[in-house]
C-alpha cells in the first residue's frame, strides 16, 4: 500500500506541473457544456438532458485519460520496472483516473444543473450511477491507453479500442441515470447497479492480470 500511494502521489504531482492539460480539460468541458446550452435553451428534455450529460462525459474522459501513458518516456517506464512491480503501475493510474473522472463528472454535473436546470429527480440514485460511471470510464480507458502507448502513442487506435469495450457501460449508465431522473423507485435500477459494478470488476481484474504481459513488450 505505501509504493501504491507513493505512486499515486507521483502522479498528482506530475499532474500538478502540467496544469495546462487539466485546465485545457476544464475549459472544454465548459465550453460544450456551455455551447449546448446555447443550443436548446429552455426546450432540453429529460432524456435529452441524459443523454447529453454522458456524450459529454465520455470525450472529457478520453482526452482526459488519453495521456496516462503518454506524458512519461520509455525511460522513465524501465526505471519502474526495475523498483514497483506492473499490478501496482497499472492500479495506481486506474485510482488516480478515478479520482480524476469523479472531480470532472462532479462539475459537469454541477454545470449542466447551473445552465440547464436539475432534472434529475432521485438525486442518490444518479450519484451513484456517476460513481459507478467514473470507476467504468477510469479503467477501461486506462487499459485501453496502456495498450495505445504500446503502439506509438496512436490516440485513434484508443478511440478505436475503446468504443467498442465503453459502449456496453454507456448504454448501462444511461438507463439507470435515466431512471434517476424519472422516479424515486431504486427497485428498476438494481439490477443495472449490478451489471456496472460486475463490468467494472471484470475490467479491473482483467487490467490486474494482464498488463504484467503488456508492461514487459
Amino acid at each position: 500500500m505505501k509504493e501504491l500511494g507513493a505512486l499515486i502521489g507521483k502522479e498528482i504531482r506530475l499532474e500538478l506541473k502540467q496544469r495546462y492539460v487539466i485546465n485545457g480539460i476544464l475549459l472544454y468541458l465548459l465550453s460544450t457544456i456551455f455551447v449546448t446550452y446555447l443550443a436548446f435553451e429552455d426546450t432540453i428534455t429529460p432524456e435529452t438532458w441524459n443523454s447529453l450529460f454522458w456524450i459529454i462525459l465520455l470525450f472529457v474522459a478520453v482526452n482526459g485519460i488519453s495521456k496516462s501513458f503518454v506524458q512519461e518516456s520509455p525511460a522513465r517506464h524501465l526505471y519502474y520496472y526495475t523498483i514497483t512491480s506492473p499490478q501496482k503501475i497499472v492500479m495506481s493510474k486506474i485510482i488516480y483516473n478515478l479520482i480524476l473522472m469523479f472531480i470532472l463528472s462532479t462539475l459537469s454535473f454541477g454545470f449542466f444543473v447551473l445552465l440547464m436546470g436539475n432534472l434529475v429527480v432521485n438525486i442518490a440514485l444518479f450519484l451513484v450511477t456517476l460513481v459507478l460511471g467514473s470507476l467504468g470510464l477510469a479503467s477501461v480507458l486506462t487499459m485501453v491507453a496502456a495498450i495505445a502507448s504500446r503502439a506509438g502513442h496512436n490516440f485513434s487506435l484508443m478511440a478505436i479500442l475503446s468504443f467498442p469495450i465503453v459502449l456496453p457501460l454507456l448504454i448501462t449508465l444511461m438507463k439507470s441515470s435515466g431512471s434517476a431522473m424519472t422516479s424515486f423507485d431504486w427497485s428498476g435500477s438494481g439490477g443495472l447497479l449490478i451489471v456496472l459494478l460486475t463490468i467494472n470488476l471484470a475490467v479491473i481484474t482483467l487490467a490486474y492480470i494482464l498488463f504484467p504481459y503488456l508492461w514487459r513488450d
